[in-house]
């Protein structure tokens, strides 16, 4: 499979339905930590997934998903689960998004728009371990499918571009120059400018969205 330059473009998921989605390829099999940022953009008041990394283990390995109620999310790892709240989520407007974990101490953080979450405890002691999947567009509920779109976690529409995920924590001046989209590092595990990709069902690459000068 080839690698693809994706800086400069967003996938466009237009419209609800099961059998769309973004599928990326990793070969990485182990990690004690985790980081992934994001920006998306949709006017879903629903519940919906913004990314779901599953495991032959378990469909939850590492999943972010936005609430219905409007200032939380949900975050899954290792199948443990945590509430975010007191996030000021916009419709219709581009939001930049970060979670971190770390094994070692089981701690969880949300980054929103520049401004960093409460660190909360989900799992710790055990690496996220084995062959990953990782979906944009829908929520897994098995290693690779199970997609329901009458199900509660429904599937993303709306615009999504800059996906980066890393073995590691950043650090918080990393995660604001990746708010900023100023300086920061590529991702080591997904890098949104050299990625293995196959998407299905309609799924567009288009130009960023950007203000005209």
């Amino acid at each position: 499979m080839f690698k693809f330059n994706l800086s400069g473009k967003m996938f466009t998921f237009p419209q609800q339905t099961s059998t769309t989605e973004v599928r990326f390829t990793t070969q990485r099999q182990d990690m004690r930590a985790v980081t992934v940022c994001l920006r998306s953009f949709t006017d879903l008041k629903r519940e919906h997934s913004l990314f779901s990394l599953a495991l032959p283990t378990g469909a939850n390995g590492f999943l972010i998903i936005k609430s219905a109620q409007s200032d939380a999310f949900d975050i899954w790892v290792r199948e443990q689960h945590v509430k975010i709240e007191a996030q000021d989520f916009k419709l219709n407007m581009w939001q930049s998004i970060c979670a971190t974990w770390d094994a070692s101490s089981g701690l969880i953080q949300l980054w929103l728009n520049g401004k960093p979450s409460s660190k909360k405890y989900t799992s710790s002691g055990h690496s996220i371990n084995g062959p990953m999947i990782i979906v944009l567009g829908q929520d897994q509920d098995s290693y690779g499918g199970g997609f329901d779109t009458k199900q509660s976690f429904q599937s993303f529409v709306g615009m999504m571009e800059d996906v980066h995920m890393w073995d590691y924590t950043l650090s918080p001046c990393e995660i604001q120059g990746y708010m900023d989209e100023h300086y920061y590092p590529e991702g080591n595990v997904l890098n949104w400018n050299s990625v293995e990709f196959q998407s299905v069902g309609r799924v567009l690459i288009e130009e960023k969205l950007r203000a005209c000068n």
